[in-house]
């Protein structure tokens, strides 16, 4: 039997898994006040659903989840603007103001009906398994799995994206930051006087089978954008070959001495432009078409020293 698959894109499984006119008001009201926050929502919702999947989870479960991930944010409606999108470091008192989008997101669902099944994804998306995490300081015992899945996806957007107060980095070092947050405080062991902080101290903020599974999608979201950025490059190798040709004819008409002979050579020439191609402009065509060939093989060169570095990457 085929497995049911949560495409959260499709249009029609967009008006099925309930998100109503309702839900979407309340994101296109987050996106009109910070369209770095509405991407990310819409990022997060993305991972989160691939993990799901991932972890094989059920289609229920995938779908709940999902919409958890989307409203996740959504608090940071009500966080004043000068706070959420600040250029540089926030300050201790601004970090504070920052924190309670998770409680007021929290309210938000709570008070709509229709809202209020979601309500674990703006609460607990920011509880860490070993305590240090916020608005509750939970731990890993009694942080719902959707809260400790979503915290994986936010961590991973968040650092991975470019910001309108940050600085970009790259996908390996983000994976970087991710799994040393999955790892034990060292800091901290057994003799200490509460046994319990001992304990939680051996757990790391994010949940290491959850961070393998991130690992796994981020490698095939670069194998698919190889593949993607492969078929422009064969697409602009087909077009070089072409203008080499449409070249090669404009020289011989150049070097032609009668007009015969250089309006055989132009014929030619003709055969092979497209489009709003012509003889005046093919040069700068064809030198564009070799500029982005270059930088599209080097992008791939990239994407494949990526994938190399994330393989030898250790959970």
């Amino acid at each position: 039997m085929k497995k049911e698959v949560f495409d959260f894109y499709d249009r029609t499984s967009l008006k099925s898994y309930n998100l109503d006119r309702t839900m979407q008001d309340q994101l296109n009201a987050l996106g009109s006040l910070d369209v770095f926050t509405r991407k990310h929502c819409e990022n997060v919702a993305a991972i989160t659903c691939r993990l799901c999947e991932y972890l094989h989870c059920s289609k229920g479960f995938t779908e709940y989840c999902t919409i958890c991930a989307y409203l996740h944010d959504i608090g940071k409606i009500f966080i004043p603007p000068e706070v959420l999108q600040k250029p540089g470091k926030l300050t201790d008192e601004e970090y504070e103001v920052i924190k309670t989008h998770t409680t007021i997101g929290y309210e938000m669902c709570m008070k709509d009906l229709k809202l209020r099944p979601y309500a674990a994804g703006p609460l607990y998306h920011h509880e860490a398994l070993n305590g240090t995490g916020y608005p509750q300081g939970l731990t890993k015992k009694d942080i719902p799995y959707e809260g400790q899945i979503i915290r994986v996806a936010d961590e991973y957007d968040a650092i991975v994206s470019k910001r309108q107060y940050k600085t970009h980095i790259g996908i390996s070092d983000t994976l970087k930051i991710i799994i040393e947050n999955s790892k034990p405080n060292k800091t901290v062991n057994s003799s200490d006087a509460l046994k319990e902080i001992a304990n939680n101290a051996k757990l790391g903020k994010n949940n290491p089978a959850i961070v393998k599974v991130l690992i796994k999608v981020v490698l095939d979201d670069i194998y698919y954008e190889i593949a993607c950025t492969q078929d422009y490059v064969d697409y602009l190798d087909e077009n070089i070959k072409r203008c080499k040709k449409i070249e090669k004819y404009y020289n011989k008409m150049l070097q032609s001495k009668t007009e015969e002979k250089k309006n055989y050579y132009l014929d030619y020439m003709k055969m092979y432009l497209i489009d709003n191609e012509t003889v005046g402009s093919f040069h700068n065509i064809y030198d564009n078409y070799k500029t982005a060939y270059e930088i599209r093989k080097k992008k791939i060169d990239n994407l494949y020293n990526e994938i190399k570095v994330i393989k030898k990457l250790k959970v």
